[in-house]
């Protein structure tokens, strides 16, 4: 006889997604489909402090990733610090630079470029709510009230 407790328990378990970085969180934006993060709600988002960026478009929609002051690495590369496994990400594709109250992005040198709000840039500064497109992946820079 077999107990049918065990199995109805593991079907009823929801379905979470574990990062191993405490940096990285994940938030379903099911509510906000088609809809980005306007630069006044993602200059204040509550519980966060300091910057991030949420991947509002593409593979994995509702990531977010906190930035750390100094650089953080985008790529396909396993070692980077932020890992996009997607063939339209260059291996080493751009960098994020949090400094004090500022935060910029530097391609690296990748094949298909990194665009802030439509135009492909090698430097530049950005603002809550600004696009950053890596490949097909669709961040907004978001900014914490904490």
């Amino acid at each position: 006889m077999t107990d049918d407790r065990d199995r109805d328990e593991d079907r009823s378990a929801p379905e979470v997604e574990v990062e191993s970085d405490p940096t990285v969180l994940y938030v379903p934006l099911t509510d906000r489909a088609g809809r980005p993060l306007s630069p006044e709600e993602a200059a204040h988002i509550k519980g966060l402090s300091g910057f991030a960026i949420v991947i509002e478009r593409g593979p994995r929609t509702g990531m977010t990733y906190l930035l750390r002051p100094g650089d953080t690495t985008v790529g396909r590369h396993p070692k980077s610090d932020i890992f996009l496994n997607d063939v339209t990400v260059s291996r080493r594709h751009c960098r994020f630079a949090v400094s004090g109250e500022t935060i910029a992005v530097e391609d690296s040198g990748s094949t298909n470029g990194t665009y802030v709000n439509d135009d492909r840039v090698d430097r530049t500064d950005l603002n809550p709510g600004d696009e950053v497109m890596v490949g097909r992946f669709h961040f907004v820079v978001a900014r914490g009230d904490g």
